[in-house]
């Protein structure tokens, strides 16, 4: 999905005319009915019911992750001095927002959102329009990197060489095998400066038949703008040639780095977001 387990990235077809379909449930809307907000319909309301009889932890695992992309931003600009940050998949508004979290430790820090649904770049264009100078949102999909990397907005992050962190949540399930996540990540690496950054979560889980039926569901759902729930090995690869930080490799991302016993968990794990922030090498 994205930032849902997600956080909301539709994955057109390249050169497809993305248009509002709102017979079909949207992963980003699905997303914000979960965390609890009024950018989404019925259809989607409906979808989210089915995914939590087939799930019933995932209203608690897109809360788990939406919190893991805060303490990470937050992290790597406290401690890190990232003032720069890439956002793939970017989902509907949701509070705190990733450019609001990383202004709170500098307000010159500066983030490029990449999404290509409509409805997320209207809300998007709203949100920054007060502030153009240090944020934008990018309609592409994350798929196309060229296209990403010639823009003049993502040109502007990279001027001087400076980290950035390039942020890949709950959206890498969106792509298909044909599509390679593992050669998107890596290619992204290498086309950031040196002293870089990743942060990824994405779905996952260990049981063959959940992966089928969540992802068979999700498929269905979307009406094939979807990719594929892996297996923790399966994740574990988008990391490698990578330092992980804080802990010895990716994890549920609740673990990644909590704030306090009192964080966010799951109550089960059917599937979880497993993830971590790492530093490419």
């Amino acid at each position: 999905m994205t930032r849902f387990a997600a956080g909301g990235y539709r994955v057109a077809r390249r050169g497809e005319r993305v248009i509002v379909d709102l017979s079909r449930p949207s992963v980003a809307r699905m997303y914000d009915h979960l965390l609890g907000g009024t950018d989404n319909y019925q259809v989607d309301r409906t979808a989210c019911e089915e995914l939590l009889r087939l799930a019933p932890s995932t209203r608690e695992l897109a809360r788990v992750n939406r919190a893991f992309l805060v303490r990470a931003v937050r992290y790597l600009a406290r401690r890190h001095g990232v003032r720069r940050f890439l956002d793939h998949g970017s989902g509907l508004p949701t509070r705190p927002n990733v450019h609001e979290v990383a202004q709170e430790v500098d307000p010159s820090s500066e983030i490029v959102y990449i999404d290509n649904d409509p409805i997320v770049l209207g809300r998007g264009r709203m949100m920054l329009a007060e502030d153009p100078d240090t944020t934008a949102i990018l309609n592409a999909d994350m798929r196309d990197i060229d296209i990403i990397f010639e823009s003049e907005e993502v040109g502007r992050l990279l001027r001087d060489g400076c980290p950035v962190a390039a942020l890949f949540v709950s959206v890498l399930h969106c792509i298909p095998d044909d599509d390679d996540p593992w050669a998107l990540v890596n290619r992204v690496a290498e086309m950031l400066p040196s002293g870089s950054y990743m942060v990824i979560s994405h779905l996952a889980s260990d049981d063959p038949e959940l992966r089928k039926s969540l992802t068979q569901f999700m498929g269905e759902a979307t009406g094939g703008h979807w990719g594929r729930v892996r297996s923790i090995a399966e994740v574990q690869r988008l990391f490698e040639h990578m330092e992980v930080m804080e802990t010895e490799g990716p994890v549920e991302v609740s673990r990644w780095l909590p704030d306090s016993d009192l964080a966010p968990r799951q109550g089960s794990a059917e599937w979880i977001e497993y993830g971590a922030v790492a530093r490419i090498r």
